[in-house]
């Protein structure tokens, strides 16, 4: 099985290579990147390749990065404007296609499979003319990352306009076939139900996020510390898992919800998850 991390767990610090040192020795292979400038200057040539460097000297790939989702107007993201590709003013939404461009072009020199996009900011209503929009700016990514060896996952949040239901509806209309979807439990737990939202998105789900919750506010607590009924999530993920090359559960934790050493906790709560996988998969 495959068990991979976020490290958005580490979101206030500088991705460093001692940082990464950690969390391969932890057990974790599977790395998704969050791209915050203060943590992955994406943009700063030498920051990538010297982890580009790093990654090739630890014969590791990198599983996935996770688009920005603010135009950062401080160290601390306090204030920080939303970054939308599914924006209804063209200025914006151009400036946010613009800078998931700069991600993408990461894969040039630090290749990953994935890139994590979500399609709009915070929780909206279904809006057509953000559907539109939307359809607009991912007709032109879904090509631009596709010549950089990338498939765009798009990412289930909270709200209505970025439900699984919308995101199924999108791409049956749309036909952009080349895209996936990243199934995050913690969201689907706080709206659909983590059954149901993963009925409906299942067989173009591509990786996910784990994290829980209590049903209300987006916590990314460890799991087993909120709400989701995880032998029952993990038994509808069973068939994603068991696959050839399986798809792996990424954990994304806030730091503010993992106590120290973060690294130590969540190695504890992948052994009960792996317990949990066990105990499904005998069933």
């Amino acid at each position: 099985m495959r068990i991979g991390l976020s490290t958005y767990l580490f979101v206030g610090q500088p991705l460093q290579p001692a940082l990464l040192e950690e969390i391969v020795r932890a057990g974790f292979n599977e790395l998704e990147i969050f791209c915050v400038r203060s943590h992955f200057d994406y943009r700063n040539a030498e920051t990538v390749r010297t982890l580009a460097g790093w990654f090739a000297d630890h014969n590791l790939k990198l599983h996935a990065l996770h688009a920005p989702t603010s135009r950062e107007i401080s160290a601390s993201r306090e204030g920080s404007a939303p970054l939308s590709i599914s924006d209804l003013e063209r200025v914006r939404r151009i400036d946010a296609m613009d800078e998931i461009k700069r991600v993408l072009e990461v894969a040039e020199r630090l290749p990953f499979r994935y890139l994590v996009q979500h399609v709009g900011a915070g929780r909206e209503p279904a809006d057509p003319r953000k559907f539109d929009a939307l359809f607009h700016s991912l007709e032109h990514l879904v090509l631009f990352a596709k010549q950089r060896g990338v498939t765009i996952a798009l990412e289930n949040t909270p709200g209505e306009f970025s439900s699984p239901t919308s995101l199924r509806h999108f791409l049956e209309d749309t036909r952009l076939r080349e895209l996936r979807f990243c199934f995050d439990v913690g969201h689907a737990h706080m709206e659909e139900g983590v059954s149901r939202s993963f009925e409906v998105l299942h067989d173009g789900i591509a990786t996910t996020h784990i994290h829980d919750n209590h049903g209300e506010k987006d916590e990314h607590l460890l799991p087993f510390e909120g709400t989701v009924d995880w032998p029952a999530a993990l038994e509808r993920l069973a068939s994603l898992l068991a696959a050839q090359g399986g798809v792996p559960l990424v954990f994304e934790l806030k730091e503010s919800a993992v106590p120290h050493p973060p690294l130590e906790h969540v190695c504890r709560a992948r052994e009960k998850l792996l317990q949990a996988c066990a105990r499904a998969g005998s069933g």
